[in-house]
């Protein structure tokens, strides 16, 4: 958007109102000659594009009035700063005109889809390489050299039914109002445990306290939470 003058002058200036698609996605389109642009806003990134660069202000004011020329050598920094002779100070203007910016992205097109549809198809994309990411930073898959197509496929096919199953889960919890963060539930998941203890000849199973959201998570999943002591069955003494 920065990069294209045509995005930057006639495509975000254009007025016009946007389409709801989602709770968080509206869209509009935008003609430039025989140009198609679909111009995407997320009302929850706008908050947060925002908040971002209040944070970085406030920092740079900070780190200003200690005198830190070397800030200017700082591409975070260095777009919000006016640099004229010996005086480095916060450019306002550009922090306005930064404002423009939030919660927005653009496409451009060929197709006749509708524009509701051109954003979907695109936020779809987006979702498939965040799922192949997500097998080997939130599933933590470790890397495997295949020598085989079978087990090639097999390992595709493993990683993207766990996909599904973070995702149907993700579902059920929404449904039911609750948004959790992958990160909180592993976590919370992780910590519940059960332990073997035996008492003169009998063997009991002891379950460990939910912790954070492991009650939400498996009541979502309709799974039965486990009493914290039971009896067990078939324990094959350890010696």
């Amino acid at each position: 958007m920065r990069r294209q003058c045509e995005v930057n002058e006639a495509v975000l200036s254009r007025a016009g109102r946007y389409h709801e698609v989602a709770d968080n996605l509206r869209v509009k389109e935008v003609r430039v000659s025989d140009r198609r642009y679909i111009v995407c806003y997320n009302p929850q990134e706008a908050v947060k594009d925002a908040a971002d660069r209040e944070a970085i202000v406030r920092a740079l004011e900070d780190r200003l009035r200690e005198g830190a020329r070397e800030l200017v050598g700082n591409r975070g920094y260095r777009r919000f700063l006016r640099v004229e002779k010996d005086a480095v100070t916060v450019d306002v203007k550009k922090i306005e005109a930064e404002a423009r910016y939030d919660g927005k992205f653009v496409l451009r097109t060929n197709t006749t889809l509708p524009a509701d549809e051109v954003a979907i198809q695109y936020k779809r994309l987006l979702m498939v390489e965040q799922f192949f990411r997500a097998a080997k930073s939130v599933l933590e898959t470790r890397p495997i050299f295949h020598q085989w197509d079978a087990t090639i496929r097999g390992h595709v096919f493993c990683s993207f039914l766990a996909l599904v199953l973070v995702d149907e889960l993700q579902r059920r919890l929404s449904a039911k109002g609750w948004k959790l963060e992958w990160d909180i539930i592993r976590q919370d998941l992780e910590a519940l445990a059960q332990v073997e203890v035996r008492e003169g000849e009998q063997w009991y199973l002891l379950r460990t306290t939910l912790q954070g959201a492991a009650g939400k998570v498996l009541q979502a999943a309709g799974v039965a939470v486990p009493p914290p002591v039971r009896p067990a069955q078939n324990v094959v003494p350890r010696l």
